[in-house]
């Protein structure tokens, strides 16, 4: 089992930032890839971003990369998104996700840990 927590979400303008953090609790935080999603109103969830075991590897969605950055600390069971440069397209209600897998996957349904979500507006 393991436990994650969402925060630093909020109400920004166009072209700022926002960072989100995601807590983890449970069973060992290393074994697990880490992912970002988000899912804005009448749309499906949505792949955002995600990290391999150790923060070697990334792997971001066409539509946010070069503007967001996902980052993990193990020794603190964190796992970070930096977002820039957000645009009202980038509203959503976003989620931190684990997946007991080797390889960052990009479909929701391979991971098997969900936070509640944190809800991010950008306004124009």
């Amino acid at each position: 089992q393991v436990q994650l927590v969402e925060s630093g979400g909020g109400l920004v303008q166009a072209g700022g930032s926002l960072r989100l953090s995601c807590a983890a609790s449970g069973r060992t935080f290393s074994d697990y890839v880490m992912g970002w999603f988000r899912q804005a109103p009448g749309k499906e969830r949505e792949f955002v971003a995600g990290i391999s075991h150790t923060g070697g590897h990334t792997l971001y969605a066409d539509s946010v990369k070069g503007r967001f950055t996902i980052s993990r600390d193990n020794a603190k069971n964190t796992v970070l998104l930096q977002m820039n440069s957000l645009n009202p397209e980038d509203t959503a209600v976003y989620y931190c996700a684990s997946a007991p897998t080797i390889a960052v996957v990009t479909s929701p349904s391979t991971y098997n840990y969900w936070g509640q979500g944190t809800r991010v507006t950008v306004s124009s």
